[in-house]
């Protein structure tokens, strides 16, 4: 029998299991279905038993999360630039950041095996990978392998999360998806055909969006930092826009690499906040011209890079609903999101 849907753990039968799922086809640029709380592309679920499964973490291993759209790009060319500073430092010309976009860089577990169809297993991939190896992931916290979120002290796996105001998420997420859609084979579908605003937010706010509901899945990890401190560093995209030295900082500490009295003196710290500033990325000709298997131009992945930008697009009324719905979501929790008037 097929492990019923709430289940926390992938059934191994997914495949059998996922046409008895809720399916979403509203949302582009891929149909979701509901698992275990959270709305997921058919073709990530059914990766899951494998990903669970073959994924063998290694101790130097740092996973990153996030919520679609919500600091994912910058947050991976930090954290790589960071963990391999040795091998690359951020000053040299040839520096894969220059040569290629954070997200080949950094790699997602659970990408679609199909835009992959001529490169073999990403898993096996993965395995080639010289260590530290960076990895990342769009999955809700418990959704992740236990190979990941199981074991203390050096067992332990580190997972770094970055999260967004919601509204921001939203917009910037409207904005991705409507780049990308046709890339996907999505631009000539009922569902994508051309989306607009007011049908996007309603999706959102009921949660039906790829990984959502945000304000679960934001909690989720949330919540796993609060219990594991040492295992789960969990970051903000607004106060990251405030202080990236510090950001970038924190995160060596955590991944196990801070740097030294000399590398800060040296100035390799910002060095690395410059290298992986918005506005070097998106002027880098790879993110200019280049783009991935499935078609989508690498200029996809950067946009304004800012906080705030949901004033540009929602109307009072939308951010009340939306801010009414989060605030009741996370109530009791001890969570609340960054209001970014006050950044």
């Amino acid at each position: 029998m097929p492990a019923p849907a709430d289940a926390t753990r992938p059934a191994a039968d997914m495949a059998e299991l996922l046409p008895s799922l809720p399916l979403e086809t509203r949302c582009p640029p891929l149909p979701l279905r509901r698992y275990n709380g959270f709305w997921l592309p058919e073709s990530v679920l059914t990766e899951l038993p494998a990903i669970h499964a073959r994924l063998r973490p290694r101790p130097s291993d740092v996973f990153l999360a996030s919520f679609p759209k919500s600091g994912t790009t910058w947050l991976k060319a930090l954290a790589f630039a960071t963990a391999h500073r040795a091998t690359h430092p951020p000053s040299d010309a040839g520096h894969p950041l220059r040569r290629m976009n954070p997200h080949e860089c950094v790699q997602f577990m659970e990408m679609d095996p199909e835009l992959r169809r001529d490169t073999g297993s990403l898993l096996e991939e993965f395995e080639q990978l010289a260590s530290p190896r960076v990895l990342a992931t769009h999955l809700p916290y418990c959704l992740l392998p236990e190979s990941i979120t199981a074991g203390e002290g050096a067992a332990a796996r580190r997972v770094v999360y970055v999260c967004r105001n919601p509204k921001d998420a939203f917009i910037s997420g409207l904005f991705f998806v409507k780049k990308v859609s046709s890339a996907y084979g999505a631009g000539a579908s009922a569902g994508a055909r051309a989306i607009n605003l007011e049908e996007a937010f309603e999706l959102f706010c009921e949660g039906r969006v790829f990984a959502g509901p945000q304000w679960r899945h934001v909690l989720q990890y949330w919540e796993a930092s609060m219990r594991r401190p040492k295992q789960v560093l969990f970051l903000e995209y607004e106060r990251m826009l405030r202080d990236p030295e510090a950001t970038v900082k924190k995160l060596a500490e955590f991944m196990g690499c801070g740097f030294s009295k000399e590398e800060e003196e040296g100035g390799v710290v910002d060095e690395i906040v410059k290298l992986c500033s918005l506005k070097e990325l998106k002027n880098m000709e790879v993110n200019m011209s280049g783009g991935n298997q499935a078609g989508v131009r690498n200029e996809a992945y950067f946009r304004k890079g800012s906080s705030g930008d949901w004033r540009n697009h929602l109307t009072p009324e939308m951010a009340k609903k939306l801010d009414k719905i989060v605030e009741e979501a996370l109530q009791g929790s001890g969570f609340a999101f960054v209001d970014d008037a006050i950044m």
